[in-house]
């Protein structure tokens, strides 16, 4: 009797291991056509199609160059290498974000499909950003080499770099994700605050210009410390400062925790709202 007991019992927990890993299994699946059609809709009905990623960075270094350069002739070392670190950076963050505010109520179909699970479209669009970032990362390779930029060991540490950012942005997109369908102008208040935070971050200038006494208030966008590591993994000329990467880290994994939990608390609305 015993013996039929743990029997039925394993069998149970084997049913149960095999349900989750058949889910698990779909999700994984789904994401993946969800990211591929993403992909294709962002570029559909485009001559230059999936090119437009890599010149929309390549033109703001250019314009970039001409000012700080040529204009106003700003010093600083490895200057094309700096600011394409920073533009791919930021373009990852502003695209993630701006695709978030419009990812429910762009996706009306799928926000009406029974069992259709909300949570893997922020996840999608930040996806999809991360692979803009990542096909991008050879035109920087060239670059760097050009500048004689220090490529080493900490290459490897890009990654790493790159889940951080992954987290803090997917933390902030459920919150826009949830917050512009109750309040449809989250979208030109994200436009509005994106402007400013892009001046206040290290994209064209170096963070070490800043006047000492703003540089703690400065330090509390995240992008700054996250930019300002990038750079030194990727070309090598500075010291690593870990401890820099502490505040953002923190951020988004609370971002990460709160804008989940104010996602899932409101997506019963979602459906009400469109």
């Amino acid at each position: 009797m015993n013996d039929q007991i743990t029997d039925s019992g394993q069998t149970k927990n084997r049913n149960q291991a095999a349900g989750w890993q058949r889910a698990l299994l779909y999700q994984r699946d789904l994401m993946r056509e969800l990211v591929l059609r993403e992909m294709r809709m962002q570029y559909k009905h485009s001559f230059m199609g999936f090119a437009w990623s890599l010149l929309n960075p390549l033109m703001h270094l250019l314009v970039f160059y001409f000012i700080f350069r040529v204009v106003l002739t700003v010093n600083m070392s490895r200057f094309s290498s700096q600011v394409f670190i920073g533009l791919l950076s930021w373009e990852w963050l502003q695209g993630g974000l701006t695709q978030a505010a419009n990812v429910i109520t762009g996706n009306r179909e799928l926000v009406r499909r029974p069992g259709f699970s909300l949570a893997i479209l922020p996840i999608v669009t930040n996806i999809t950003r991360m692979m803009d970032f990542i096909f991008s990362l050879p035109i920087l390779l060239i670059i760097l080499l050009i500048e004689n930029a220090h490529l080493g060991p900490r290459l490897l540490l890009l990654p790493f770099l790159m889940a951080l950012q992954f987290l803090l942005i997917l933390g902030f997109s459920y919150l826009v994700a949830s917050t512009n369908v109750l309040f449809r102008d989250t979208q030109h208040l994200l436009g509005v605050i994106l402007r400013l935070f892009f001046f206040l971050t290290p994209i064209f200038y170096d963070a070490s210009l800043l006047p000492e006494q703003y540089g703690s208030m400065y330090r509390l966008n995240p992008m700054v410390a996250i930019i300002e590591t990038y750079r030194a993994v990727l070309i090598g000329d500075r010291p690593l400062d870990w401890g820099s990467l502490m505040w953002p880290t923190l951020l988004a994994i609370f971002m990460c925790l709160i804008g989940y939990a104010i996602f899932r608390r409101v997506n019963y609305r979602f459906v009400e709202e469109l």
